[in-house]
Parts: C-alpha cells; sequence; structure tokens
C-alpha cells in the first residue's frame, strides 16, 4: 500500500491510499479508501508508516529550547524533604518556607552572597522547583527574618529528634572573620582564621554524639569561649526540657569556673580535659606516675585535688614524638631570631639599642613562636643575652604523650575507654566547622550589616550542614569517607591514633570503589550529579505549540548515588 496524491485543478488533491500489483507487464492500482479529509500530519505519519521510515527523524521532530543542571537540585531537594526539614521549619507550605528551602540548598550547590544567589539559581532547576524565579535580594533578607524568628522553635524540634535523656552533648566554638564594621556582633578577639587586623563573629554550635548540628548560638567577637557555656546549658535544660545529659567541651572551654557551675545541676554531667599545668601537678604529686603505663595506655587515677571527679590518665607514645619534635623545632627556630638579635644589639655602638627597643623585638619573637618560657632573657640597655632553661624543657618533656581526661559521670555509666571515645568525638563538631569554612558551605567571609541577618545566616549554614551530613553518610561508598568509621569508633583503641579500614584504605588506593565506579569527593559528586539536565523540548514543525520536559539518563554513577539516597 501506499499514499497516492491526485491533483485536481479547481478543488484541492486528492489523497488515496492505494495498493499495487503487477500482471504481467501491467501495473494495476486499486484505491483503498478517500484520506483527502485527513489532517496533513497524519497523512504523513502513514505515509512513513507504510514506507517503513521513522515517523519522524530526532533532529526533525524537536529542538531543545533550554538546558539547565538538575540532578544536584533533585540530590539535595529530595534528600531535604526525605529528612522532613521543609516540614520541620515550618508545617505549611509558603512565600517565606521556600526561600529559605531555596537558600539551603543553594548553600550547598554554589555558596555565595545573596544576590548572588537570586542570579545563580537560575543556572540550575532550583527557582522552578520552588517557585521562586521571581524572588530578589531583599525578598531572601525578608525571609531571613522569617527564618531567625523561628530558630528556637526549630532546635526544639531537632533537639527532640536528635537528643533524649542521658544523651552526649557536644559542644564546640569557633570563630569567623567579618568583612566590615556596621555589625555590632563583628569585634576584634580570638580569631582562629589568621587574618590578622580583622573583626571576627564567634558562634557555638551543639551536636548530638554523631556530630549532627542541632543548635547554634551567635555571639559578638571578643566572647571568651568559656562564657558562652552557660548559656548552652540553660538552652539545654529549659528550652529543650532535658533534665539529665553529659556536656563534652574541651579544656579550654569548661575550665574549673564553668564546670563548678555545672555542678549545681544534679543531672548534668560533663567530659573535659584537664591543662598542662594541672597534669604537672599530678605528677609532682604522685597521683599520675608512668609506671601506670607499663602495662596499658591507659589508667583511671584518684586526686584529692578533684575529689568529684574520675580522671583517666593516657599516654601515647607517637603523640609524646610528635610534641618532642615539635617543640625542638620552635626552640631552634626562636633560638635563631633571638641570635639576630643579640648580634645587631652587639652591633650597634653609634646608635645602641635601649631596653625598651631590644624588649619589642624580643616579645615579637616569643610572641610568634610561643616557647618563651623556655628561655631566661636578660635585657638592659644596650645589652641583650639569653640561654635555654634546660629544667623547664625536661619538666616538659616529662608530660609528652600524657593527657588526662575528667568526668563527673560514674563507671557503671561510662567505662574509662568509652569516656576517652566521648572527649574524642569532638572532632565531629570540628568537621562541622571545616564544612562550615571550607568549600562546602563557605561561611566567611560575614558581609551582613544587621546582627539578625548575621544570626539567620549562620543559622541557615548549620541547616545546610544538617542535610549535608546525612547525604555524607548515605552516599558513603561513593566518597573517600571510611565506611566503617562510625562502627570503628565504639570499639577501636581510645588512646592509640585512629586508623582507616582496611575497605577505606583500599578505595583510596585503587580510586575506585567495589562497584567499579570513580570515588569522589563531596563536592566533586555534586557536580558529577549536576550534569543531569532537564531540557526543555518542544516540536519542531509547531514554533507556537506546546513544550514538554525530558531528564537526561542518568549515569552508572548518577544511578547510583540516587539509589544510595533513596530517592
Amino acid at each position: 500500500m501506499f499514499i497516492d496524491i491526485v491533483p485536481n485543478r479547481k478543488s484541492p488533491p486528492a489523497i488515496l491510499l492505494r495498493e499495487a500489483w503487477r500482471e504481467g507487464q501491467k501495473v494495476r492500482k486499486r484505491t483503498v479508501a478517500n484520506l483527502s479529509g485527513w489532517p496533513r500530519e497524519k497523512v504523513e505519519a502513514l505515509r512513513r508508516l507504510l514506507k517503513n521510515e521513522p515517523w519522524v527523524a530526532p533532529e526533525e521532530a524537536f529542538a531543545i529550547e533550554q538546558s539547565l543542571p538538575h540532578g544536584h537540585v533533585e540530590a539535595v531537594l529530595g534528600t531535604l524533604r526525605k529528612l522532613g526539614l521543609d516540614r520541620l521549619i515550618s508545617s505549611r507550605r509558603c512565600r517565606e518556607r521556600d526561600l529559605v528551602v531555596a537558600m539551603i540548598t543553594e548553600r550547598l550547590i554554589h555558596p555565595c552572597s545573596k544576590l548572588a544567589t537570586t542570579r545563580l539559581w537560575h543556572n540550575t532547576t532550583l527557582a522552578e522547583e520552588l517557585g521562586v524565579s521571581d524572588a530578589n535580594e531583599d525578598d531572601l533578607y525578608e525571609a531571613m527574618d522569617w527564618l531567625l524568628a523561628k530558630q528556637e522553635g526549630i532546635e526544639k524540634k531537632l533537639a527532640a529528634r536528635h537528643l533524649s535523656e542521658g544523651a552526649l552533648v557536644l559542644y564546640d566554638v569557633t570563630s569567623s572573620y567579618y568583612e566590615g564594621r556596621s555589625c555590632p556582633l563583628a569585634r576584634f578577639g580570638n580569631d582562629r582564621d589568621g587574618k590578622k587586623g580583622r573583626r571576627i563573629i564567634v558562634y557555638g554550635l551543639l551536636t548530638d554524639g554523631a556530630g549532627r548540628p542541632v543548635a547554634v548560638e551567635v555571639y559578638p567577637g571578643n566572647t571568651g569561649d568559656p562564657s558562652t557555656v552557660s548559656d548552652q546549658t540553660e538552652k539545654l535544660r529549659h528550652r529543650f526540657g532535658l533534665s539529665h545529659l553529659v556536656l563534652v567541651g574541651d579544656r579550654g572551654m569548661l575550665t574549673e569556673t564553668q564546670i563548678e557551675k555545672l555542678r549545681a545541676y544534679p543531672g548534668l554531667g560533663w567530659i573535659s580535659a584537664l591543662r598542662s599545668a594541672a597534669i604537672r601537678d599530678l605528677v609532682e604529686s604522685g597521683s599520675l606516675q608512668m609506671s601506670l603505663f607499663d602495662q596499658r595506655d591507659l589508667a583511671e587515677i584518684r586526686s584529692p585535688e578533684f575529689p568529684s571527679e574520675r580522671l583517666v590518665a593516657c599516654f601515647n607514645p607517637l603523640l609524646a614524638e610528635e610534641r618532642k619534635r615539635k617543640r625542638e623545632a620552635l626552640l631552634e627556630a626562636t633560638e635563631k631570631e633571638l641570635g639576630r638579635i643579640s648580634k645587631q644589639v652587639a652591633r650597634r655602638t653609634k646608635k645602641p639599642l635601649g631596653k625598651d627597643e631590644i624588649g619589642k623585638k624580643v616579645g615579637k619573637v616569643i610572641g610568634r613562636f610561643k616557647v618563651g618560657k623556655h628561655f631566661t632573657v636578660t635585657i638592659e640597655e644596650h645589652h641583650f643575652s639569653f640561654v635555654r632553661n634546660e629544667e623547664r624543657i625536661r619538666r616538659e618533656e616529662a608530660l609528652d604523650g600524657i593527657y588526662v581526661i575528667r568526668t563527673s559521670e560514674p563507671a557503671e555509666r561510662l567505662s574509662a575507654e568509652d569516656t576517652v571515645r566521648s572527649y574524642k568525638n569532638l572532632a565531629q563538631v570540628e568537621r562541622a566547622f571545616r564544612s562550615f569554612k571550607g568549600v562546602d558551605l563557605l561561611i566567611r567571609p560575614i558581609w551582613h550589616h544587621t546582627e539578625d541577618h548575621v544570626r539567620a545566616h549562620i543559622f541557615l549554614c548549620m541547616l545546610a550542614y544538617y542535610v549535608e551530613w546525612h547525604m555524607r553518610k548515605a552516599l558513603a561508598p561513593l566518597l573517600f569517607d571510611d565506611e566503617e568509621l562510625d562502627g570503628n569508633r565504639k570499639k577501636r583503641d581510645p588512646v592509640k591514633p585512629a586508623q582507616p579500614s582496611a575497605s577505606a584504605k583500599k578505595k583510596k588506593n585503587l580510586r575506585f570503589t567495589s562497584e567499579g565506579l570513580i570515588v569522589q569527593s563531596f563536592d566533586t559528586l555534586l557536580m558529577e550529579l549536576g550534569t543531569r539536565c532537564r531540557n526543555r523540548c518542544r516540536i519542531k514543525s509547531d514554533p507556537k505549540g506546546p513544550t514538554f520536559y525530558q531528564l537526561t539518563e542518568k549515569s552508572p554513577l548518577q544511578e547510583r548515588a540516587f539509589q544510595l539516597l533513596a530517592l
């Protein structure tokens, strides 16, 4: 059969469906149907079918009007919704919630300023997915104000989800530098970013024992770490309604003064560590002796100086070697610089250096290398000399590799080994800070002018890390992360340096997973997911016709990632 178009002088041509056959030398035709009333597209489709041709060649059929990266949006937004974070922010969908969710998602995909956010989310499907294409930076600031008003309620819901009575709570403080002078929170203080001459903003992060973020608090830049502990105690007890928990903090934060305050709450336990001066006192009083470590690298001791506490002393020979090496390097560097000053003083005979000038130069050197206590320095008018204090150096060497964990928790609730492991879990909070400040979230530099916007910005970053934390756990088989780490933390030697599992070593050496996929970092995996695009197409023959969407087929790596995320 075939389509035959028969011309007609004064009328449209007749379109006939015919069949043909040969009789001898003649070709016979018979009309099967008159298709003159059919639409042109339908006739053309039948013609191609009868000729065994594709109905429409792909390059002739469709035009791609737009192609936007979609896979990373799909992964992050899908995880966020699976965690119920959108409902936790607000039980009902509204414009503000959509903007906040969009900012959290964009923070993971492409962290940038709020102004840049309103530009960049048009380069992916994020703006379309959440219906925020028309939003500008002022809308984002209003949404941040709305979020800040809900922070207490959101944190309370997170605490109810991840903290329970008797839970282990990790707390640590850090700072980020600020650009400008307008925000009252930005002040000069203990800058952990190494940006000299910049004001900073301090913030403390509370997590559960696994490192899941639960709450964040922002403080002026000149706030000392210990002074933040009382706020966190009140938050845990009154806002979250926890009467019994164990707070883990480093020795610079849980000072004697803060521990005395914690003792006022009977159900509130704590784990921290002793400072080197207190450890030295234990050694000199005989409470701590090196013979304790002849059989084991961990020993529980008692001291009348700490009557209501358990002390767990640990000795790590590798740490001892590292401290000795580092101290010797700092001593040599200090001697070299002090030697230059000594030669300069001796050389200046016409215009000799005074006592004050020499003191300033020596002070800079001592402040840079932080080992001034190991030198005996003599500064006089036109004279300077120094010598190592060998006695002090020997006294410090005796403590190399020794650290002491202190806790209020009784042995029946927390063994000595688990006490040390719990303290070392503070590394989970440090991991969060690395994500905050590194390539993942880029919390710094902070530009916001008002105190409320700074607080909302840091809270947004915490919520973004909440999503990242869960994504990292799920995607661990595709990342360089050690998949067995969580299980090993509970049973490995609490004192010896942590070692990666055999599977993690193999993955890092081969650079391939057990399934033959290339191992990724978190940011490169998001970039790989972003190559899955959502294409807006239309029929080429109908420029004004309707459009439809077509997703790029998933690669094996993308398919595996979505399987692990259970999306």
